[in-house]
């Protein structure tokens, strides 16, 4: 698997389950989207050339908790919760920048337990140490904006992108501990502690299940700052939405109503939208963003590859791989699929339209087969970075954060942005 651009794939996945249940079946492509994501990552990370001074990274140690045992604020399988941090220098020696790792959910007892063997459910599993890219970079070149801030990686092991409670501990009849809002609350706690209640400046980020943590928990992260702090929230690829598949299935909402329902997430989802609505319609950002009362900016590719392989064409709505090329790869996609994918990000602009209007918000909605882009040198601030406008995701972002200027981008439909970093998931 490589993420190349604009290079069409020579062999496939996905056909191993098609003798199972529709809803055995949903719940192994869920399993395998997480673990592909997170394969993904892994590879595009690790790929990165040390020769180019301009990528070097220090390593950064990863810190458990000393907060957590008092809280009882457990991962999934009871170990405890951490993050890795870069202290800040110079003039941003006051200034904090948070970024929540993704990483997808778990909706049933079997899928927590088989994630609770993973980094996503374990810190027993996860490195020792990272190397810090992106938004998290200490390099000016690469992050002109927040090279010199604190900046922390909050590590993702509960499955419920922060939001889970102890009472759906109760359910299971199992050990799987669900204190993803336990977790958060005690990291914060921490990081008060060590020098974020003195912050000047803050910017509370997350990417794909920590871009919608970050959602979920921005009016409560401006809550905690100090009232004079300039306090603002980025979430990149957590807008998923709320869209019926290819086969007219409401799939995503399905997962979503079994992710809320076992974790008891519904405590930690916006109240006025619980009050009107079904909690786990909640957990979708388009039902609670205009409630959102700090700034908030969106990075969102118009064709995110986990939202079509997941939302709009999950496996079980494909049983004749007629998507299986277009899946891997957006080049290889034809006339009637690319229909399809143009309808699909016609959505997500006519659901952003409310937000649009916004004078405090941002966005960058560019036109790439990608998912998460702020933590990736590639994809962040670099001569080679996607652009729309001429700007980078990180100047955008700075414009937005500094009021620079207003940052409201939106790139045209596919195929017209040639710098796009596209993935590729075919097989070399």
């Amino acid at each position: 698997m490589r993420a190349n651009q604009h290079r069409p794939p020579r062999g496939g996945i996905f056909s191993w389950w098609r003798q199972w249940s529709k809803r055995e079946s949903t719940i192994a492509a869920v399993i395998l989207a997480v673990l592909l994501l997170t394969f993904t990552l892994s590879i595009i990370s690790n790929s990165r050339t040390t020769t180019d001074t301009d990528t070097i990274s220090e390593w950064v140690p990863f810190t458990p908790s000393s907060k957590a045992q008092q809280n009882a604020a457990f991962c999934l399988d009871g170990s405890v919760p951490g993050y890795h941090m870069q202290g800040g220098f110079g003039s941003g020696s006051d200034s904090w920048l948070l970024h929540i790792e993704g990483g997808g959910w778990c909706n049933t007892i079997s899928s927590c337990s088989s994630r609770k063997r993973t980094a996503l459910g374990s810190s027993k599993y996860m490195d020792r140490e990272v190397q810090f890219f992106g938004l998290l970079s200490d390099n000016p070149l690469r992050n002109p904006d927040f090279f010199n801030w604190n900046r922390v990686k909050i590590r993702y092991c509960d499955g419920a992108s922060f939001s889970g409670h102890p009472e759906g501990e109760l359910k299971n009849g199992t050990k799987l501990f669900f204190r993803g809002q336990l977790i958060w609350n005690t990291l914060m706690d921490e990081l008060l502690s060590i020098g974020m209640s003195t912050a000047r400046q803050a910017l509370l980020t997350g990417c794909s299940a920590g871009g919608l943590a970050t959602l979920i928990h921005c009016d409560d992260f401006r809550e905690i700052m100090p009232k004079d702090a300039n306090v603002k929230c980025l979430a990149d690829a957590g807008f998923f939405l709320n869209e019926k598949d290819i086969a007219g299935n409401h799939t995503i909402e399905s997962f979503y109503r079994d992710v809320v329902h076992l974790q008891g997430v519904s405590r930690s989802l916006n109240k006025d939208c619980v009050a009107r609505s079904e909690p786990s319609k909640c957990f979708f950002p388009q039902e609670f963003i205009k409630s959102i009362k700090t700034p908030v900016f969106l990075v969102n590719p118009a064709y995110d590859f986990w939202q079509i392989r997941n939302i709009l064409v999950p496996d079980a709505s494909d049983p004749h791989d007629s998507w299986r090329q277009c899946r891997l790869n957006i080049y290889n996609c034809n006339p009637n699929h690319l229909e399809v994918l143009q309808g699909f990000r016609n959505s997500l602009l006519k659901t952003l339209s409310e937000f649009q209007q916004n004078e405090e918000a941002g966005l960058f909605i560019n036109s790439c087969f990608v998912h998460c882009q702020t933590w990736m040198a590639e994809t962040w601030h670099s001569p080679t970075s996607p652009r729309i406008n001429n700007k980078t995701i990180a100047e955008s972002v700075g414009d937005w954060y500094f009021n620079r200027k207003t940052a409201k981008h939106i790139d045209c439909p596919f195929p017209c942005n040639p710098t796009c970093y596209n993935l590729d998931f075919g097989r070399g």
